[in-house]
């Protein structure tokens, strides 16, 4: 015979015939006790790292350069391997958009957008609306036929934002995509990214070096110490109103995660 535990949803459920059982969704990252060393005798870069991040969230990686974020983002990606533990992202994979955009040269903006799309062995016939439609979304409607040469930086980010889409996967894994932009094309990239993350819906795992970035565009903001890397704070981001990099209420709360910051370097630094 089976015994349901009071309490359980299994149990509250033959309680109460006929009421729905809440499940909470599968996270769309898990990461689970993750350690990582270049080598068997080496220091490790990660330490004990546990991480979930639901569908659909966007969560900002904080930390002093050294600290093992894009190592961390590469164990998601599936680029590196964990040395000890385990980590399991939704779908069959995630999408991964470094900080220069690393576009082929020798195509244009559409034809590297089309590229993703031919990898995936999406038929022909699809493929060019398609290339039209996530060009649409990243504001580059018109420049399909541009030669990357003829694009601003700005407009390089935004064709490698598209090609990242184009490759169809639940997460976005981002790393420091916006560092090398000046200040106000990065500013109208927030705006870009912001949209088109609420339009999709994906998860986004965005690293940065920049606080105030990561208040302006995360949900929660995770940081982590220098080597070994651990995640030390996070911090939900909860500003009412529109989220501006200027705006009050995400300074003043930059200003605590970076004091915070400045904290772990001081604290490695000896």
């Amino acid at each position: 015979m089976t015994t349901l535990r009071a309490g359980t949803p299994a149990a509250d459920a033959a309680a109460s015939p006929g009421t729905p059982v809440a499940v909470a969704p599968r996270p769309a990252v898990q990461v689970t006790d993750v350690t990582k060393r270049f080598s068997p005798a080496g220091a490790p870069v990660l330490d004990g790292i546990n991480l979930t991040i639901a569908p659909g969230e966007f969560v900002c990686l904080l930390g002093a350069s050294g600290c093992g974020k894009s190592t961390l983002l590469n164990i998601m990606a599936g680029l590196e391997k964990p040395t000890t533990g385990q980590v399991s992202v939704a779908g069959d994979g995630a999408a991964l958009m470094f900080q220069e955009a690393a576009l082929f040269p020798w195509l244009t903006a559409g034809q590297n957008v089309d590229l993703a799309l031919k990898l995936r062995k999406v038929p022909r016939a699809q493929r060019a609306a398609r290339v039209g439609e996530l060009l649409e979304m990243v504001h580059l409607g018109g420049a399909a036929d541009k030669r990357v040469h003829e694009l601003s930086g700005g407009m390089r980010s935004r064709v490698a934002l598209a090609r990242a889409l184009a490759q169809e996967q639940d997460v976005l894994l981002m790393d420091e995509p916006f560092a090398a932009l000046d200040a106000i094309t990065r500013d109208l990239l927030h705006d870009e990214l912001e949209r088109v993350w609420k339009a999709t819906g994906r998860t986004v795992v965005f690293i940065t070096h920049n606080v105030r970035e990561a208040v302006r565009l995360g949900q929660r903001v995770l940081l982590m110490s220098s080597r070994p890397g651990r995640i030390v704070r996070e911090w939900d981001v909860s500003v009412t109103g529109e989220r501006r990099i200027e705006a009050p209420q995400v300074a003043s709360l930059a200003i605590e995660i970076t004091d915070k910051l400045r904290e772990e370097i001081r604290r490695h630094a000896h």
